[in-house]
């Protein structure tokens, strides 16, 4: 109990830390971080220290973080959880510190990183070449993400918009499927760019900046309501069962598209306030 209470933290802190580098410098720093969330300095540092703390012990250790951050600090699975987030997080360099992302929570930051983390990393029941470490991104994974390119092109593209359309035409909005109906070879090409960004390092640790600028506030701004966005990309996910593209090449590639568009989806709405 004493133990918990010690590694617990101020989510409003933990917000601003979030991103940073674990260095002295930014240690330095936390004077600004007291001032803006009104938590006295002591424990912004205790806060930094022990994120640091949980970082260096478990960055290199194989296994999944949640049960090491468990085992290693005795810590409840919800604490360990949100500390999983915060090392996977900062182990990808992720940009959160932008100014259009200071909507986002922590809370926000936690799910998302979580279900990247299932889903995306080496520990990834859908990994191939299991290394059992959910710090880093498969990289096979992100190699096969290019294959999704091919959903851009205009056969398939036209073929992918239909059955999406027809899906959704008597549930969305009038003025969402209308926004849909103008704009979806956009909002499809930016799901798939996100996918082949992935690859690339720098593209990667964008991901949040590329969900809100590309794809959030564009639909935001033509007023899709929350339920508006979960048709969508229920509709938009399960409609490459039906496309030829799927049918007819390697089935693996479906797999790949569940296992990245799955995780993007449960992004995209845990961040999509309305």
């Amino acid at each position: 109990m004493l133990i918990e209470k010690y590694y617990q933290f101020d989510p409003r802190v933990v917000r601003e830390i979030l991103g940073k580098k674990l260095s002295a410098r930014n240690r330095k720093d936390l004077d600004d971080v007291s001032e803006k969330t009104k938590v006295l300095l002591r424990s912004c540092r205790r806060q930094f220290d022990n994120i640091k703390r949980v970082f260096k012990t478990v960055e290199e250790m194989m296994g999944t973080l949640v049960d090491n951050i468990c085992t290693y600090y005795l810590l409840p699975k919800e604490l360990a959880r949100q500390y999983a987030a915060i090392v996977f997080i900062t182990n990808n360099r992720f940009e959160t510190g932008k100014k259009k992302l200071a909507f986002l929570t922590f809370e926000d930051y936690v799910h998302c990183a979580n279900q990247m983390i299932a889903k995306w990393s080496y520990s990834s029941v859908e990994c191939t070449g299991h290394e059992d470490m959910d710090v880093d991104l498969d990289r096979d994974f992100l190699q096969k993400l290019r294959d999704l390119k091919i959903l851009t092109e205009k056969e398939h593209l036209d073929e992918h918009k239909s059955i999406v359309l027809d899906k959704v035409l008597k549930i969305m909005s009038d003025r969402a499927f209308q926004d849909l109906e103008a704009n979806f070879k956009n909002v499809s090409k930016t799901i798939i760019n996100i996918a082949y960004g992935l690859n690339h390092s720098k593209d990667a640790r964008d991901i949040f900046v590329d969900l809100v600028e590309k794809m959030i506030e564009p639909c935001f701004q033509s007023r899709w309501t929350q339920a508006d966005m979960q048709y969508f990309l229920t509709a938009y996910r399960e409609s490459c069962k039906e496309m030829q593209l799927f049918i007819r090449t390697d089935p693996n590639l479906l797999v790949v598209w569940e296992r990245y568009i799955s995780t993007l989806s449960s992004c995209v709405l845990q961040i999509y306030h309305t």
